[in-house]
């Protein structure tokens, strides 16, 4: 059995907490569960590789993928679009979010 979040009850998303300069710990909150552990070995890796901008640009890079999940209906949408002009076919609605995004590279 796929575990999926339920996209229902999802309050709006308060889009200033990730404004420029967001703290780590916001972005990963933003984040959907599945990319949280790659942000967190992302973030690990450029802290050990020294140096701010190595830091900032991972934080950066980062808070703009929260930015596209924090509205989670609409990071579903994007990845069907994508999906569907990489592969050519609609995905069906029903589609795990991690299907959809596999067949969108993303």
């Amino acid at each position: 059995m796929v575990a999926t979040e339920s996209l229902h009850d999802e309050p709006e998303p308060d889009l200033q907490a990730l404004a420029p300069g967001a703290a780590p710990e916001v972005i990963r909150e933003y984040l959907l569960p599945a990319d949280r552990e790659r942000f967190d070995a992302a973030l690990s890796d450029a802290r050990a590789g020294g140096g701010e901008d190595r830091i900032w640009n991972c934080v950066e890079r980062w808070r703009g993928i929260a930015v596209l999940q924090a509205d989670r209906r609409r990071f579903r949408r994007l990845a069907r679009q994508i999906a569907e002009r990489t592969t050519g076919v609609a995905s069906p609605d029903d589609e795990p979010l991690e299907v959809t995004r596999a067949k969108a590279h993303i």
